[in-house]
């Protein structure tokens, strides 16, 4: 598993010695059904959707996301900055399950101005953008940005023919709690633990530091 999440939550889990946590990378709608059957004790990383998603607390954000689509750059040689309507008549790439892009976006969908292919995972996405089977992709930046360099290490993207068009909003992920993981009695104390630690990391500025190493 890689990625600056899970890194992050690493760093967090070095520090509660009194458990042993296993991160165990699933399906994103397999991970939903999960959180919301109480089969798993947390899920990351989930933006707050508390309409969509009641089954999940969200406590304490574990970083400041901004959402972007990245373009191959024939789709941006006229500027646009405007999401979604200077993305009419192109087909957009998207994690499977993800609810990004808004509620424009998506009425748009629908009014069949835009077109959306959803596949498993940042990598895949990617690969199809590299490829030319999608015009753009959406994603959080940062996953973007170390998905693209660890493609580039492997000889699978070149490095420059992939910019970043419009920011499509900012966002917050979480460690998203499940409200009815009653088969983990002692999920109160864990959390508790977590959210202290993760409050301590922030405060010392750790995080930003290990956002800027990820990305170096």
């Amino acid at each position: 598993m890689t990625g600056i999440y899970t890194v992050i939550l690493e760093r967090i889990f070095q520090n509660m010695p009194d458990y042993k946590v296993k991160l165990t990378p699933v399906p994103w709608k397999r991970g939903l059904k999960m959180a919301k059957q109480g089969k798993l004790l947390a899920l990351y990383p989930p933006y707050a959707r508390p309409v969509e998603r009641p089954y999940m607390d969200y406590d304490m954000a574990i970083l400041d996301e901004e959402l972007a689509v990245f373009c191959r750059n024939e789709v941006l040689t006229k500027p646009r900055p405007n999401w979604p309507e200077d993305y009419y008549g192109l087909d957009i790439g998207n994690n499977a399950g993800f609810l990004a892009g808004g509620d424009a976006f998506w009425a748009a969908v629908k009014d069949k101005k835009i077109s959306v292919q959803e596949t498993k995972g940042t990598p895949r996405n990617l690969l199809k953008l590299i490829a030319g089977r999608v015009d753009c992709y959406m994603n959080d930046s940062l996953s973007i940005r170390w998905e693209l360099k660890k493609l580039q290490s492997e000889g699978k993207y070149d490095g420059s023919s992939l910019s970043k068009g419009a920011v499509i909003s900012k966002e917050q992920g979480f460690l998203g709690f499940s409200k009815v993981s009653n088969d983990f009695p002692y999920k109160k104390d864990f959390k508790s633990k977590y959210l202290q630690i993760l409050k301590e990391l922030k405060a010392s500025g750790e995080i930003d530091r290990i956002v800027d190493k990820y990305l170096q």
